[in-house]
This record gives C-alpha cells, structure tokens and sequence, in this order.
C-alpha cells in the first residue's frame, strides 16, 4: 500500500456514466476512472510527478522499503518489487505464528514491535520450517522441522522453577531414514533469512493500522483468510468506543474536580489536612490497564500492576472520607465520636499509598569521587621524586648544575621515549632511562659521553641528507622553504648577518625634503650567528663534521635557524645565551666547552626541540605507516589462531566426553564389577538350567532311585557346564578390557596431541600479543587514571621490548625505564574535579564531609602531584602491590586502572628488581661514601661514569661501521653511509620485531 503523508492513499470513487457511449480515462495502476480528461491528466501528472506546484516535494512512500520522496508509480514499483523479495525470502513456517503475534496489538512504533516480535521468535522454530541441528558427533546437519513438543515451566517442591523448553524433530537431509531430536540449544536457522529488517517488511506488507491513537495493527482480510485469522476486532479496541471512553472520562474528571472541592472545604473546617486527595486518580490505572493487549516486559507488568493495586485502594479510601465529609453534621459528640476512628485508617491509607521502599541500589562502578570516603583505609603508598624541590640542604654548585627542574621531568620522559621506540631508525642501540638520566647530567672538559654524543649526532643526521645522498633539509624550517636546500649557504650567510642595515623608512616634511628614521640598534645577547660565518651548521651537517666541536656548532645553528620563529624564539635565545655567550670567541672549542658545562635542564631542552622536529620527517611517518600495517597482518594472523584454539578446545571437549564414556564401563570390569557381573550371569543361568536339572533327577529317581552313579553322572555334567561358562565369560571380559584398554589409550594419546596443539596456538597468540604491543608505537598508552585525576604510565607498556633492544650493550640489565610514573591532573580536569568553585565545595563537602582538595590531602599523604607539569615514581614491588590495594574498583577510573595495573604486574615488578640490581652496585659505592661529604661527589661520579661506559652503539657499527660521531671512512663511503631517508621505508620491522621476542619475558 502507498503512503501519503504517512497515511494510505486515498482513491477517487468512480463516477458515475450516463451511457455506455460515454468516453472515460483510467489510471490502471490506481483503478480510478474519469469522465474528464482535464481531471484525468491533472491526477495522473499528480501521482507521476515528485514534485508540485504547492509542495516543493511530493511524499508518496513505500511502505515496505520505507523509501519516501517518491513518485506513486516509483512508490509503487518499488513496493510490488519489495512485496515479492519479502516474499521470497521470509520463510512460510512462520507467517501464520507472526501474524497472529501481531494481531491486535497496540504497539504504536513499528521499531518497538518489530524488535519484541524479533526477540520472542528469534530462538522458537515451527514445522516446516529448514534449520539446522548439532548433533552428538559434532556435525551440522540440515533438515526441516517436523513437528515440535513444548513443555511449560515446572516450580519444584523447594521454591525453584525449571524454565520452559522445547523439542524438536528435524527429518534431515539426504538421510530419509534418519531423524533428529534436539532442543533449543542445539538447533538455529540461517541468520539472513530471519532478520529485523525482513521482518519489517513483512510486517509492512501484511499489516494496517489506522491513523487514531491506540489504534491496533490489523492483518489484512486476504492475508488473514489464507492463514485463518480472526479479523474480528474487540469492542474496547474499537475508534467509536474508544471516543466514547474520553468523553466519560472527561466528564469524570469534571465531577472528581467538584466533589474535590467541597471536600477541601470540609477538611478545613474540621482542622485536618488530607494527603490521600493528591494520589494518582483512577484514570491512570484504567490507562495502564488498556495495555494488557500490548507485548510488554514480564518485569514491567509487575510494576503496573503494583500501581494500579496501590490506585484502587487509594480510591477506596478516598471515597470513605468523601462520605464522611459529605454525610449530614449529626450532633457535636456523634460527630467527635465519628471522626477520632478516623484516624487509623487515614494512617493506614498513608503508608499504602506511600510505603517505606528500600534505597535505590547502586550499581557500581561509578564516578570516583562520588563514592564515599573512607577513612579506615591506609593513604596511598608515598612517591618519589626526580627533582630536588622538597629537599633542604645546601647544595654545591656542582650539584645546583645538576639539579633538575620541575619542569624538565616530562622532558625527560617524552625524549627518552621518542629515543627508544625510534631507535632502529636512528640506528641507535636502546639504553635504560638511568643510563640516559646519567648522561644528561655527565659534565666533564676531558671526557666524553659516548651514550651523549651518539644521541645528539644519530638525531642530527635525521634532519639534513649527506652529500652522497643529496644534501637535502629532510624538514621544514623557518625561513627556509622546500626548494631551499640546496641555496642553504645563502639563506644562513644572509641571516647570520645581524648587524646588516635594515630597510630605512624615509618621510618628507616642509622643513625637510627627506629625513630618515633611524631605528634603535637591536641588543645583541650571543654570538651565535658568528659561529655560522664561514662554514654553517647545514654544510657541516652534510658533511658529518661532528668531531671536535662539530655537533655542537650545528646544535646552536640549529637554535639560531629556529630563533626566527615566534613559537620558538625565547627558548632558543635563553639556550643561545649558554652556548654562544658575548664574552667567549665564536669557535668549535667555545661550542664544545659551553656544551658539556650546559645545565641539564637546558640540554634536555635542546634534546626536546631536536625530537619534535624527527617526528615530522618522513622516516618515522613510513616507519609509522609500516608498523601500522605490520599490526593489521598480526591481527590477522592472530585471529587464525584463536580460531584454530576455538577449534581445538571443542575437539577436545568431544574427547573428554568420549572417554567420560568408557570410566563408566571400565569401572564396572574391575575385579570387583567382574565378580558382580559373574554372580548376576549365573543366578539368570541357574534360573533358566533348573527345571531340566530337577526334572533329569526326578526321571533318573524313579528309574534308579537307589544308584548313587547316577547323582555323580548328574554332578559331573553340572560342574562341566558351568567350567565352560567361566571359561566364556573370561574371554568375553577380557576382549572387552582389551578393547577398551586400546581406546583409552588411543584417546589419552589424541588428548595429549589436542593439549599440545592448544598450549602452541596459546603461545603464539601470547607472541602476537607481544608483537602487536611493541609495533604499537605512534602514541604512549596510559596505564588509567585514580580518583583525583592522577595519570599513571608504565612507558614499556608499548613501542619497545620490556628490556630493550636484545642485541643492545646493556641488554644484561633487562629492563628500560624500571619505574611506575605518576603525573599530575591536567588543567582542565584539575579545574573541574578538584578545584572547585565554593558553591560545589560546599555541596560536596555537606555531603562527604570535606571538600576535594581536603579529600585528596587526606588520601594521597604527604606527597602528590598537583598538575601536569609534577612527576612521581614508585620504583619497588611493595609499592606496587601497596597501590594495587589502595585503588577503589567501584570507581570507573580505578577499575580500569586496577584491571591493567593487575594485567601487568608480573612484568612491572620483574623490571623494577632488575633496576634495583642494576643499580645496586652504584648504590653500594654511594653508601660507603655517605660519610665523606667531601668526597661524594667524586665518587658517584666514577661509579655513573663507570656504568656508562658499558653502553656501546653497537648497531651503528653493525650497519654503518662506525660510530655516529665519527667521520665516515672515504674507501667504504658509499657502503657505509645509509640512506635515512628511505632505510625506514625499505626497513623491515617483522624481522626486527620477530627478533625482539627472543628475549626474557615475565608470563
């Protein structure tokens, strides 16, 4: 049927004609007639045309496929196209049980009783309809439903209810002679066939409803008399009984209103308040019992049932008063009399219609800081930190240099990180986060950090090809352009002169012809410009000229080019002020000396401006992009495997199963069954050989009663019967036991294949896990967040080996960073979680008792965090496990936070042992020195210097044959020198990540 607006289509009623002579016009898709041909051409150009000169867009809608902005014939063709696909594909079996589901109903929303009819049919099954069964043997069979047995819910003697089930028998397919019995849970139908959006159409297409609210949905009379249903509708469902209701209703309401009234008056008068006249009226309940009829939830007719129980007595008492204030004023004592037994009932009408219901109950989790405090558990386990700033001793000014910031903690982090995911394109060997915290802070005029250097050069080299490769800039720069690279000098040569004119204004005035405005010479604060004269930091970089000062040239010419731009510009020029100062001579020396004197807050700067830029050339993008696509093939061929897992634990099940099969039997053969089994055979032989044996005696007695050869002949026959039987039943015990022995020995032996099969697939699932966890490198992933908005990190959690690189120097330490970070809340979670305006602290604080902030003092201890620029670690197990304790689950962030902190321990505590160890003997030299004050310094030194020193850049000469800061050799230089900036795109990373699971991992 066609829509208009929503609504059927309503056709012209034919004319009618005079004469057989008169000439008509029809519409053959409609049926309408017409006896002008104006009206004719007008109503066809109406349904064949979108569009009208009234309405921008004509809505004729199919109601099967729902389209609309139809023409009618589009409309119409689409739905005789629709009905017969519906057709088609909605199976026969179940058209009858729909429709009558459907019948009468008065589920407004087709959505609404599409989804329940869906949902009660979904798992039911009528004959002749094609499923398919899972049988013992584990094959799929298909075949069609011959017939069904359902049997109702039983309530046991104890209070428990057994659900109600079916069976079904399925005549299978290509086996005429076999047939199937199974229940609900082994049997199912295809899922294209019966689906939502199947059954919306059929029910589109077989269904009406009228346009009046409550109005039920109808099969129609064709459709209904094919499958025999009745078209009948009830009176209460019926449009004219329906108006007629509203109207008694109405006027109801209006003498309720009344009567309500003169009864407030009287309430009045006699001193008491009511409160049973503001209960729900009767017309609700009636409301909700117009329902009944509708497809509603078990769980929400018991609700409706519960009000309407509660309206009905409310309306009871309601009416006893009403007769008690409406009844004639007999005299004052009656009336006293009358009133005060009054009073209980009124009380008992109180608390039916208001019972004293129990607290809605939580279901948890919920946000974590609308739970309560609780005061009885321990604070948080204490943080250490990085920085200095809570300590309160004198420092030299050694150690001042070394101090860290604030700050610079999450400098660290970020560039340690970038360093160590990005490793193998910067051809650099992984080192842990002390080893590099040591190098950050090492200073010496004699000596020289090879970790240091090597970081500096590998990341320099990434951002200007050498010669032999083009000398290109591999990324952007200000005041550089892409076609810039090989004009460099120019570019440097001519911004390096500071002291150049600028391009003077010139004005003219009456008194003079032309006066120049001189602007105010610019302060000069380093000279670092002066270091580029010459030979600049590009063409040294080209060239690999790190030696003696070289790498540190190119780092303030670097600076410098990047001083230009305003996001970096005061950065640049406090470093600038460090490395380039006006009272030393712009030389290599003075950059080397300036360098290993720099604070380490500001190296890390330095280090931090260096990454940020490596992260926009194109060999991290490809290396990137090919590790994407590296986790996609994992994906897959993890998926293979939990597929072929899937499959293995269901064989495995059958095996269980078969050999739960032969305990039974072997149990009964024991020696004990045996004899069991022996008796019963030869009481049910004995049975059966008596009367021969009485009647053998009874004839040879009366032939030879006095003979006793006879009775021997007797039992001599006896005793060889019963020989043979035992001599039977061994050998039918034994073959049995021998059968039986050789199919549990072959099931024990497939059992043993299926485990083995199962712990392969298992192990290489926890390898592709692995995989997918190290490729995973364009992002840090948080471990969660606690209560107060706290991040936590464990920064092996992704991107990188838990130990590192295994072919790495320090590769004996097995762990990277060996710590659990903490970093504060952000801005904006500090500002709209804990550093609330007054109105909500006071709001929150009546409520729990303290305000956030005090809260967050009380449970956190004496140390945290307060935004993101502070930084703790715990470095222990016990502290972990502390934690781990301390996190509330009910929560939503310190569930998830607790799930993976619980994933993940095992691994968390393995590295944080190994750190200790690692660093153990550095500790044992510090405490035999913490007395000697004057000498510690020297002495943690040494043993820093010394760990150092065990870290080599093994990759680099494994690929390029010498060291990053070293000159390239001019006979191997083409063999030697990669191309950086396609290693990556040519880099196989399945290898390398192949490689890295060769290594000691803590399951």
């Amino acid at each position: 049927m066609v829509l208009f607006k929503r609504k059927p289509v309503q056709y012209l009623s034919p004319p009618k004609v005079e004469n057989d002579e008169t000439e008509v016009w029809e519409i053959k898709q409609t049926g309408e007639i017409f006896i002008d041909y104006n009206s004719y051409l007008a109503r066809f150009n109406n349904h064949r045309n979108p569009f009208h000169a009234n309405m921008k867009k004509r809505r004729f809608i199919c109601q099967i496929t729902g389209h609309s902005g139809l023409s009618y014939f589009e409309a119409l063709k689409s739905e005789l196209a629709g009905a017969q696909v519906v057709e088609e594909a909605f199976p026969e079996a179940l058209k009858g049980p729909i429709l009558r589901r459907v019948q009468l109903q008065t589920i407004s929303r087709i959505d609404t009783l599409v989804d329940l009819i869906y949902e009660e049919f979904r798992a039911d099954y009528y004959p002749g309809e094609a499923v398919t069964v899972h049988v013992m043997t584990g094959e799929k069979l298909t075949g069609i439903v011959r017939d069904k047995s359902s049997f109702g819910a039983k309530i046991l003697p104890d209070g428990t209810k057994n659900p109600s089930f079916s069976r079904y028998f399925v005549s299978l397919d290509g086996r005429l002679d076999e047939e199937a019995v199974v229940d609900d849970t082994h049997i199912s139908r295809d899922r294209k066939i019966f689906t939502k959006q199947v059954l919306r159409s059929f029910i589109r297409k077989t269904v009406t409803r009228e346009a009046w609210n409550g109005a039920p949905w109808l099969v129609r009379n064709d459709v209904a008399k094919q499958y025999h249903i009745d078209v009948r509708v009830p009176p209460h469902l019926r449009y004219e009984n329906k108006s007629t209701e509203k109207k008694s209703k109405s006027n109801n309401s209006k003498n309720s209103s009344g009567k309500s009234g003169t009864l407030d008056n009287n309430t009045e008068n006699s001193g008491l308040t009511d409160p049973i006249i503001k209960l729900k009226p009767k017309a609700k309940c009636q409301k909700l019992n117009q329902q009944n009829g509708c497809l509603i939830p078990k769980s929400k007719n018991k609700t409706k049932t519960l009000v309407c129980r509660t309206s009905k007595e409310s309306q009871q008492s309601l009416n006893s008063v009403r007769k008690i204030s409406t009844s004639s004023s007999p005299p004052q004592e009656s009336q006293n009399t009358e009133i005060a037994p009054t009073a209980a009932p009124r009380d008992l009408n109180i608390s039916t219609s208001h019972p004293n219901l129990a607290p809605p109950v939580v279901k948890y989790p919920i946000e974590d800081l609308c739970l309560s405090p609780r005061l009885d558990r321990p604070t948080r386990p204490p943080l250490k930190f990085l920085t200095d700033d809570y300590s309160t001793s004198e420092t030299s000014s050694k150690e001042k240099n070394k101090k860290i910031l604030t700050e610079s903690v999450g400098l660290l982090l970020e560039t340690w990180v970038f360093l160590n995911i990005y490793c193998e394109i910067l051809i650099l060997d992984s080192f842990t986060f002390d080893d590099f915290l040591e190098a950050m802070k090492f200073s010496s005029l004699d000596k020289e950090c090879q970790l240091l250097t090597e970081i500096h050069c590998a990341a320099l080299k990434m951002l200007v090809a050498s010669d032999i490769e083009g000398g290109d800039i591999l990324v952007p720069l200000p005041g550089m352009g892409k076609d810039e690279g090989e004009s460099a000098d120019e570019s440097i040569s001519t911004s390096t002169n500071v002291e150049s004119e600028p391009e003077l204004k010139v004005r003219s005035t009456r008194r003079t012809y032309q006066k120049i405005d001189i602007p105010p010479e610019g302060k000069i604060s380093h000279r670092a410009a002066e270091m580029q004269i010459g030979f600049n930091w590009i063409d040294r970089l080209r060239k690999r000229d790190f030696k003696y000062g070289g790498w540190q040239i190119v780092v303030i010419g670097l600076l410098y080019q990047l001083s230009k731009s305003p996001r970096h510009a005061d950065v640049c020029e406090t470093l600038l002020k460090q490395l380039a100062p006006l009272e030393r001579d712009p030389t290599p020396e003075t950059a080397r000396r300036q360098y290993a004197l720099l604070n380490v807050n500001h190296r890390v700067q330095v280090l931090e401006i260096i990454c940020t830029f490596l992260a926009n050339t194109k060999a991290a993008r490809a290396y990137m992009e090919e590790c994407s696509e590296q986790m996609t093939c994992f994906r897959k061929e993890k998926i293979q495997w939990q597929r072929d897992r899937k499959q293995y634990l269901e064989e495995l099940r059958m095996l269980f199963d078969e050999r739960k099969l032969l305990s039974p039997l072997d149990s009964s053969l024991s020696p004990s069954g045996i004899n069991t089994i022996s008796v019963i055979v030869e009481s049910k032989e004995n049975v059966g050989s008596i009367p021969d044996e009485i009647a053998d005696t009874e004839d040879e007695s009366k032939e030879v009663r006095s003979l006793r050869s006879g009775q021997d002949q007797i039992m001599q026959r006896k005793r060889n019967r019963e020989a043979q039987r035992e001599k039977k039943k061994k050998v039918e015990l034994e073959a049995i036991l021998s059968n039986n022995a050789k199919k549990s020995a072959k099931l024990a032996k497939d059992i043993q294949k299926k485990q083995e099969l199962i712990t392969k697939c298992e192990n290489e699932i926890a390898t592709l896990d692995n995989d997918l966890r190290e490729a995973d490198c364009p992002r840090v992933r948080i471990l969660g967040k606690d209560r107060f908005y706290n991040r936590y990190y464990w920064f092996e959690r992704n991107g990188m080996p838990y130990g590192g690189l295994p072919t790495s120097s320090t590769a004996h330490a097995k762990y990277a960073n060996g710590r659990l970070w903490v970093q504060g809340p952000d801005e904006i979670e500090r500002e709209g979680f804990i550093d609330l305006g007054p109105e909500l602290q006071g709001n929150y604080k009546d409520k729990y008792g303290m305000t956030v902030p005090e809260r967050k003092n009380l449970e956190e201890g004496p140390t945290s965090v307060y935004n993101a620029h502070q930084w703790g670690y715990y470095e222990d197990a016990d502290s972990l496990n502390s934690l781990i304790t301390w996190l509330d689950t009910r929560g939503i962030n310190e569930l998830k936070l607790h799930k993976e902190l619980k994933l993940y321990h095992d691994q968390i505590s393995y590295n944080m042992k190994r750190r200790s160890e690692y660093l153990q003997l550095d500790k044992s030299e510090r405490s035999d020195t913490n007395r000697i004050m004057t000498r510690r310094m020297e002495h943690s030194s040494e043993s820093s210097a010394n760990r150092l020193s065990a870290w080599k850049n093994n990759i680099a000469y494994t690929e390029i044959g010498h060291l990053h800061s070293d000159e390239p050799r001019s006979r191997n230089l083409k063999k030697s020198a990669p191309n950086i900036t396609t290693s990556s795109t040519n880099y196989s990373i399945k290898n390398e990540i192949k490689g890295k699971n060769k290594r000691n991992i803590v399951r």
